[in-house]
């Protein structure tokens, strides 16, 4: 199986003068380009997918729904794929109405098993995030073999595909940034005696530099 992993663009949350807290934003104009480039430029590169994946957050939303009208194909949103802090400690959505609007104080990865939200009983920590990106991961991996799978979602699930894939422990050194629009690709190799994950790439904006919108 081949995995891509591909971050939102630009929402109204990522910009620098952001101040209003947690919220489900959509994708800022400039995201809209990004999405728009990514759309056009990835089919040429990547020509065979079986499944679009995306987060039911409105910046994945909408990024993920370029890419797939590139393919012509659906999108089968799932919950997993949402950002850090967005989700319960079972794993189950918050809806909008309900949104933890207020992160702690301390970055997650520094009290991975304290909640990682202000206020909220329920909030999911760091590992509980983790625990969820891994079961989708591992249920791709089950479901998926030999196909090509495309997955759109936020900086933190591709953080934390890593720590999973790589087996990292709970305190990590060192984090794993990525761009808006950028594309990922790990590949799920069919040996017995070795690593079955692969990393082929991290990062990739081509679709940006062409278009200069990074």
């Amino acid at each position: 199986m081949h995995l891509y992993m591909i971050r939102h663009g630009q929402s109204y949350v990522n910009l620098p003068d952001w101040a209003k807290g947690n919220l489900d934003e959509p994708l800022t104009e400039l995201g809209r380009q990004q999405a728009a480039a990514l759309a056009a430029f990835l089919p040429a590169r990547l020509p065979q997918v079986d499944r679009i994946y995306a987060s039911t957050m409105q910046r994945a939303h909408e990024t993920a729904e370029a890419v797939a009208r590139a393919y012509a194909m659906p999108i089968h949103f799932d919950d997993r794929l949402r950002e850090i802090g967005n989700n319960q400690s079972d794993h189950t959505a918050f809806t909008r109405e309900n949104l933890p609007n207020q992160y702690v104080d301390f970055w997650a990865s520094a009290r991975p098993f304290a909640p990682t939200m202000v206020n909220c009983a329920n909030a999911e920590s760091l590992m509980h995030f983790r625990t969820r990106v891994g079961s989708f991961l591992e249920e791709m991996a089950a479901n998926h073999r030999g196909q090509t799978v495309i997955a759109v979602c936020h900086g933190g699930v591709i953080e934390a595909t890593f720590q999973h894939l790589f087996n990292v422990g709970p305190w990590q050194r060192c984090e794993v940034w990525c761009s808006n629009t950028a594309v990922t690709h790990f590949q799920l190799v069919e040996h017995h005696d070795r690593e079955t994950w692969r990393l082929h790439s991290h990062n990739r904006t081509d679709h940006l530099a062409a278009e200069m919108l990074s």
